[in-house]
């Protein structure tokens, strides 16, 4: 039986924990047997961007003390992924021996959806949702990993769901990180703009693969269209799972 190892982003620990519960519940269901380390910590992407190399160092090397030997490392943030896939080899350059743990691991992480479909080859884990799916192309998933059919076919073999296109689907929500913070009004007309495509496309649920974008969306949803819902393909599987009742 497949042992992944479960990492769990800052983001989903802190705010959006039902992620973290649906990555697990999909696991299970396809016999998987995750695996979660409890001394594993954020993976060093907000030091980078703030410019705190130092710390981004120290997480870099416990990221990689803690998942360095496990076959392979899903995480539910494309954006995290992407940080220990390119960020880590940078950070540690001048440091031989964790420049080569840094790209011996970086291979075996893995973004949600892409580990569903390209490593074990699952499209339909068994779930049924009777409704309209439209999916935004988050920035980090999209562009850094290259993942975009993935989690479309996992929402398209949902029995019932009928993925619609979205106009702008591919274009930011305007969070970011820090940029949503630094140029508010800027992120407030992105994000604003999103949802208008996500309501205008007749979908009854937007779904998306990466929390930051989900607190973004689901921030601005929950204060102007309180009736509308953004949620992680994590979650959007899980509730399928169990027929739409979790």
């Amino acid at each position: 039986m497949s042992k992944p190892s479960l990492f769990i982003p800052c983001l989903v620990d802190i705010f959006l924990p039902e992620i973290g519960e649906a990555c697990l519940a999909v696991l299970r269901k396809l016999e998987l047997a995750p695996v979660y380390h409890p001394d594993q910590t954020c993976c060093g992407q907000p030091a980078i961007h703030a410019g705190y190399v130092q710390k981004a160092r120290e997480s870099a090397k416990h990221f990689i003390d803690v998942f360095g030997e496990d076959e392979a490392v899903v995480c539910p943030s494309g954006s995290c992924v992407c940080t220990v896939r390119d960020r880590y080899p940078e950070l540690l350059q001048d440091e031989p021996d964790w420049l080569r743990r840094a790209e011996a691991l970086a291979p075996r992480v893995y973004e949600f959806s892409q580990y569903l479909v390209d490593v074990l080859q699952v499209e339909d884990v068994g779930g049924a949702w009777e409704g309209k799916a439209a999916y935004h192309e988050s920035c980090r998933v999209l562009r850094g990993l290259g993942v975009s059919e993935q989690p479309k076919r996992l929402i398209r073999a949902v029995a019932g769901t009928e993925l619609v296109p979205m106009q702008g689907a591919e274009v930011c929500c305007g969070f970011g990180g820090e940029f949503s913070t630094n140029y508010p009004d800027i992120s407030e007309a992105l994000v604003s703009e999103k949802a208008a495509n996500y309501i205008a496309s007749g979908a009854d649920v937007l779904v998306a693969c990466d929390p930051g974008c989900l607190l973004n969306i689901g921030g601005y949803l929950h204060r102007h269209h309180p009736d509308r819902k953004a949620v992680h393909i994590a979650d959007f599987l899980a509730q399928a799972i169990q027929g739409g009742k979790r």
